[in-house]
């Protein structure tokens, strides 16, 4: 159950929205290590390039009915039909691009898998294996990337991976928990301290 909003400080940008709010106070920013919810994240943050996040959050039980629970293998093995039965959907982001590149990133996660056990190991490293303790007061300045996020993506990219830029790669970071964005101020930032 979502908390009452009004004796309690969150994130300026979780707002009035109860999807928003209570993606806030129970996702957000809670450090992510089961591979299948890290992929799950990697491809919604690259669906989100160009839209809003509350655009993908109200998606995003369709997504994961279209997408097989997000299972990297039975992604990978997509065909051309599965890429015109995504196209069909009306329930996802209907963009090809994003499609291919969420088939091509499910076989370049599996080899990353493969090469590191998991990708869970594979994608802490670059924070030292622990959350990374931002103190920020205000929106204006938690920043749209880091140098985490640039060699992050840098090092997906030369793996393989598609729509994987730093900005959606920091995004990516808050998501999962690898660093910590809410305002010293909101309620979750001392909780996931």
């Amino acid at each position: 159950m979502v908390k009452n909003t009004t004796k309690i400080k969150r994130c300026a940008w979780a707002g009035n929205d109860l999807l928003y709010q209570e993606y806030h106070d129970k996702e957000w920013g809670v450090p992510v290590h089961a591979d299948r919810l890290i992929f799950e994240f990697l491809i919604l943050e690259g669906m989100q390039a160009g839209l809003s996040w509350i655009t993908i959050l109200k998606k995003r039980s369709n997504f994961r009915k279209a997408f097989h629970g997000f299972n990297p293998k039975r992604i990978a093995q997509y065909t051309e039909n599965d890429v015109q039965r995504l196209l069909a959907d009306p329930g996802i982001i209907r963009n090809k691009s994003k499609i291919k590149a969420t088939i091509n990133n499910a076989q370049c996660f599996l080899k990353v898998q493969k090469e590191f056990g998991t990708f869970d190991a594979y994608i802490w490293q670059f924070v030292n294996g622990r959350p990374k303790q931002n103190r920020f007061h205000t929106l204006k300045q938690v920043p749209a990337t880091s140098p985490e996020s640039d060699a992050l993506s840098q090092d997906l990219k030369k793996r393989g991976f598609k729509f994987v830029g730093p900005t959606i790669c920091y995004a990516h970071m808050q998501a999962t928990g690898m660093v910590n964005d809410h305002t010293v101020d909101c309620f979750r930032y001392h909780e996931l301290k």
